[in-house]
Order: C-alpha cells, then structure tokens, then sequence
C-alpha cells in the first residue's frame, strides 16, 4: 500500500504522515487551517454529499475539493471549491487570512468543482486582482457573465508572478484535461499547484491507498490525454519539486518519484503490472461459465493475477482503471441485436474514448444462431493502437463443449506463455527453438561475481552445432563480465525484443558491473544455473556452460554447451539494425561538426577523432564512431 501522503483526518483531528506519525493538528470545525509551509495554508473542503463524481464516477469515500492560500506580501489564493461549498470555503479562506485581504486570485482551472465560486469570491473580496490565461477569462465570462475589466492579470505560458519572497511560474498545460489548464510552480517552497494532476477520488477524511483511486481518477479524467501530460512531465522534470498541492486528494510530500512515476506509466499506456483483466457480460449465465472454466486455467498455468469483471454488475469506471493497469484483456459477450450486449459495447467504448493501446488482447463469444460479437468487438477496437491479437478466438454457440475447453486451453497458452515460461515448475527447459531467436541482434548476458548479479550488452553470439547445442558468446576483454564468466564458466544470454526500451542499453551497456548493481531494487527470475534472465523485454533466454576459450586479442569467445532453454514469448528478436532505426535516440547533430557514436549517440566534437578514445557513455572504442555528416 503506498499512503505515502499526508493525510487529514477529521475523526481524531490529526495531520498524519505515512508512519502514522503526528505532525500537528488541524480542527476544521474551530477554523485552524492545514499548514502546508509556514507561509502556505490549505483552505479545500471534504464532500460528502456526492455519490457520483461528475455524474458517472462513484465515490463513496466522497471527494476533496482543495483550495490554497500563499501569505506573502502579497496574498494569493490558489483556485475556489465547488458550489456547494461556498460558505464553508468562505470561512475557511477568512480563517486563514487572519484578517488580510487576498491582492491575487489565481485561477488554473474552470471546471465547476474548482471555479465555481469564483464570483462569489469577488463579491466578498471586490478589490481581488485575477490572475489566468486568456482562454480562462473567456471561460470567467461565459459562466459569470464576468469581464473582470480592470480587475484582471492575463498570464502568458512561462510567466511569472512575485509576491514578496514567493516567486510564481505559470506553465500551461493545455488538455489536461481542459484546454485553458495551467500549473503553478513556487520556486521559494519549491511548490508544485497541479491543478487536476496528480489527484484522486477520494475525501481527506477518509484514509486509503493512493494508487488505486489516483489510478481510477486518472484514467477516467485525465487518460484520453497521455499525450499531453507526457509534455508536462518534461517539464516537471526541470524544477526542483518538493511538494505537489494537487485540486483534488492529499497534498504529496514524502516519495514523490512514486507518484510522478506512475503519471508517466500512465500516460505513455504502459502497463503497469503483469496480469490478465477477463471483461465479460453473460444473459443466461452460460458465457459466465465459460469465463470461470477459462480463469481457473490461467491461473494453473502460472498467471501472476487475474481480475474479472462482470460488466453489468461491477463497477465499470473500475474495471476500464483495471484494464489500462495490467498487461493482458480477454473479452467475453453474447451476440445481441446483431451487435453485441449493452455492457459490453459501453465498456469498449470507453476503453476506445480512454486511448487503450499497447496490450495483448483476446475474445471469447457467443452467439445461439448467428455470432457476431468476436467480429463487432475488433472492429470497435480497431481505432485502438498496438494491439496484439491472440491467434484464437473461442466460438461458443449457446453452451460450453469440448472443442471451447480446447479453444479455451490454446487462447491459455497463448497468455500465459511468458508465465510458464518465468516458471521452474512449468516451464519447458528443454526448448532449443530458443536458439531460433539468434541473429545479428542484441543480448544481455548476465553472470554473478559470488556477490551480485550483472548484465551487459553484447551483439556477437552465434549457434555453432545442434548435437550438442553449441553457442559461441564474444565479449570484449575490458568488460567486467568477461572476467567473471571466465572466473565462473557460466553466463545466460538473454534475447531482446523489440519491445526492450533504450533504458535497458543504458542500464547494462553504459556502466560498469564492478562497481554498479545493475539489478538493484529490481525484480529478479533465476535459471537452474543459479543466473539471472530478465523479467521481461525478452523473448527466450539460454543459460550456458563454458567448455572453451578461444582468446581474440580485444575480445574472448566463450565457446559454450546450452544447459538450459526457455522460449518467453513470440516477439521478434531485437536486431542491431531495428535498435538503431527506432530505439536509440538521434543524436543532434545539426550544427556540429566532429563524430557520432553509433551505439549511443555521443556526439565528440573536432576535426580529428582521437585513435584511442573511449565513449564515455557506452565505452565502445574508436571503431564504433562515425563521422557527423554536413
């Protein structure tokens, strides 16, 4: 559980932390305000009056609608709080004013839960200067008939606000999830206001686990616009953030890389977790037993988690969250009308209006007379990016048989290739199709020097015979792992997809095992050889037993018999060619003129490249540069 966060809680009138620790104390009832620096103050409001947020979502721990105020020279109020609210909000606000008045009114979101009390506001604090884009002011006058003529500080992207000691910047963050969105940055506390990022469903009263309704939240707001929020992570990535006031949820102050962490997760639709999400609808309960016999085989063939939804009964705005977190979906419905059943094509339509991309999916149907959801069901997802369809399709008409429970074993299979493969009492070690996955590509060979594990990054292995299974691993000499493998004789070459991002090229092939764990605080599988295999961006690995040495001058062939073989999945072997057309970054090189690395794109900048360098990023030689082309 990841509560990480301070939390108010009304009940006991403490401010916890993610010990349970006291920091100090806070009574709403008797108008002492939440101290989040000595100068900055939260002023927001619980509802428990909601059942459903904006109409759809439900809430039953309610929502915080937050609201914040900066005591400097200046005062400036951050954002008002929904309607209902009002006078609570009010009397708050004056609390904490302590007598003062407010010279800024700052406004980065028009939604009505944040800015529904914006004329309000005015009317009690009538000289208030406010402060917000030009797509806000619009937005001001269309909901209050308000010019603010006069009244008004009009802000470009990047521009900034002095109160006193406290420096503002306002960073525009356009659909996310409204386009006059914008954040605000205090470099004195070193603040971030993230307006709707980084919020939850959820009141502060009411004390549970941030991840999952910060990840409901997300993906029913905000996810539709990933895009977008990947832009203003860049530029989160640029300031010194030590606290996140958020419009809704705890404010963050402890563990902040989770969280930003997740929002990048997130937003790119990566998956978050292994696991297998079974959606389904069932009228007269025999796709429901279709779907219990099904999830009672992914689960004997080693499927790490599995999350069933029955999308008439369950919540639908959890079960989209649960979607987008694991890696795998299986949907399963009747043909009804000639399309498929309500549930059904609301939830597709969501995931579709939500951006789902980048998972393996499957489909289970059925149909008495005339089946048609397996075909409705792709062509609703086929607006859906990086799809991977599974080969089988189950066909039920009307009730489960034998050829189904086959279907259903091979559509299984195909899921749960990779978890059998991850385990010692499932998986073939036999399969020497693994060697198949050999080219001219890219591999991490790991090893252990008796205190930790290690990987690097190699191009040169290559299947010498077939009786016995011989492979042949160069690796070059200045490479810590070459002195282990030749102290220990074993290694495991581990094949890399396509998948396999270029963090996994820095991660092994940019620093040296000797003085870095490259595995640290990272999940781990190990062979029978005792040798670590990567727990994903692979698709087989071989453990190897060295039987010759073969001695190259800069580089050692390690000529080896394969004691073990596992295939991981179907994807197609990451090639040296592949890596450098669509993984490793371009280097910028306009305007430059000197030499590229062509491993990692270190760019050295002269006329002449010096005989004996070495890339201090990859620590490839000489050989490995090429000339930056005019």
């Amino acid at each position: 559980m990841h509560s990480n966060y301070n939390l108010l809680t009304l009940s006991d009138s403490r401010l916890l932390n993610s010990n349970g620790q006291t920091i100090y104390y806070k009574e709403r009832i008797e108008g002492r305000n939440m101290k989040i620096t000595d100068t900055i103050k939260y002023v927001g409001v619980n509802d428990h009056q909601v059942d459903l947020f904006e109409g759809q979502y439900a809430v039953p721990n309610g929502m915080a609608y937050n609201s914040y105020v900066i005591l400097d020279d200046k005062v400036a109020v951050m954002d008002t709080v929904d309607a209902n609210f009002k006078h609570e909000w009010l009397d708050n606000l004056e609390q904490a004013l302590g007598g003062r008045k407010p010279d800024y009114l700052i406004v980065q979101h028009m939604e009505p839960d944040h800015a529904a009390n914006v004329a309000n506001f005015l009317e009690v604090y009538p000289g208030t200067t406010v402060v917000a884009n030009a797509k806000t002011f619009v937005m001001i006058k269309n909901f209050f008939g308000l010019d603010l003529e006069g009244q008004k500080l009009e802000v470009e992207n990047g521009s900034t606000l002095s109160l006193g000691n406290h420096n503002l910047t306002f960073v525009f963050a356009p659909m996310v999830h409204w386009p006059e969105v914008m954040v605000t940055y205090d470099s004195t506390d070193k603040v971030l206001f993230s307006a709707d990022g980084f919020g939850k469903f959820g009141a502060l009263d009411v004390e549970e686990d941030w991840d999952d309704e910060a990840r409901r939240y997300f993906i029913g707001i905000v996810g539709k616009y990933g895009a977008q929020v990947q832009r203003l992570l860049k530029v989160a990535a640029t300031l010194d953030i030590q606290i996140i006031c958020p419009l809704h949820g705890p404010v963050l102050t402890e563990n902040l890389g989770h969280y930003i962490s997740l929002y990048d997760t997130w937003s790119s639709y990566t998956p978050e977790e292994e696991g297998i999400v079974v959606a389904y609808t069932s009228v007269y309960g025999h796709t429901k037993e279709a779907v219990n016999q099904f999830v009672e085989k992914l689960k004997s063939k080693g499927c790490p988690k599995v999350v069933v939804y029955d999308l008439a009964r369950d919540d639908m705005s959890q079960a989209l969250s649960d979607a987008f977190r694991y890696s795998k979906l299986v949907l399963a419905t009747t043909t009804y009308n000639a399309g498929i059943y309500p549930f059904m094509n609301d939830f597709i339509t969501r995931l579709v209006e939500h951006n789902f991309q980048n998972r393996t999916v499957g489909l289970i149907e059925n149909g008495t007379w005339a089946p048609l959801a397996a075909k409705v069901m792709k062509e609703m997802l086929s607006k859906c990016k990086k799809i991977n369809w599974l080969n089988t399709t189950v066909k039920i008409m009307s009730a489960v048989n034998e050829e189904n429970r086959k279907q259903m074993e091979s559509m299984a299979d195909e899921l749960c290739q990779e978890y059998i493969a991850k385990s010692d009492d499932l998986a073939n070690k036999s399969d020497m199709t693994a060697l198949f996955r050999i080219g001219y590509g890219l591999y991490v060979v790991t090893s252990n020097d008796g205190k930790k594990d290690n990987g690097l990054i190699v191009n040169t292995v290559t299947q010498l015979t077939d009786n016995p299974y011989r492979v042949a691993v160069n690796i070059n000499k200045a490479n810590y792992s070459h002195h282990v493998i030749q102290q220990t004789g074993i290694m495991n070459v581990n094949c890399l997809s396509i998948e396999a991002p270029f963090s996994v090229f820095e991660q092994f092939g940019f620093q040296s095992g000797r003085s870095t764990d490259k595995f640290a605080g990272q999940k781990v599988n190990h062979s029978d050889n005792g040798l670590v295999f990567l727990d994903k961006y692979i698709n087989a690995f071989m453990s190897l037993k060295v039987e010759n040495y073969v001695d190259l001058g800069t580089h050692g062939m390690f000529i080896c018999s394969v004691t073990e073989a596992r295939v991981m999945n179907d994807q197609e072997t990451m090639t040296y060619t592949y890596y450098q057309k669509h993984v490793k970054p371009q280097p910028q090189t306009e305007g430059k003129k000197g030499w590229v690395c062509k491993v990692c794109g270190y760019i050295y900048e002269g006329d002449e490249l010096p005989e004996d360098i070495i890339c201090p990023l990859c620590k490839h030689g000489a050989v490995d540069f090429e000339p930056i082309e005019g």
